[in-house]
């Protein structure tokens, strides 16, 4: 079954989070082959462009983008994955 972000799964806490790219991350190596993306470059152009497109795709549910999102959180640990062991 493929992995879509959905309006109602909120991740409300750093362990919320782990546990997605956990899931993630044993979606790829069980059906990485399936996915759209399945190169490095390719995942990170479609996550720029998703980012890029969330507020039509919040609107298309009938909500708004999070105000509280902590995007530098996210942006420090996109970086850090570059180089982290």
């Amino acid at each position: 079954m493929p992995l879509t972000p959905t309006p109602d799964h909120e991740v409300r806490s750093s362990e919320d989070l782990v546990a997605v790219v956990r899931e993630l991350h044993q979606d790829y190596l069980s059906r990485g082959q399936e996915w759209e993306n399945q190169s490095l470059d390719r995942f990170l152009e479609a996550l720029a462009a998703w980012v890029d497109d969330s507020p039509g795709w919040y609107r298309s549910f009938g909500k708004q983008l999070p105000e509280e999102g902590d995007w530098t959180f996210l942006a420090r640990a996109l970086q850090a994955a570059t180089v982290y062991e």
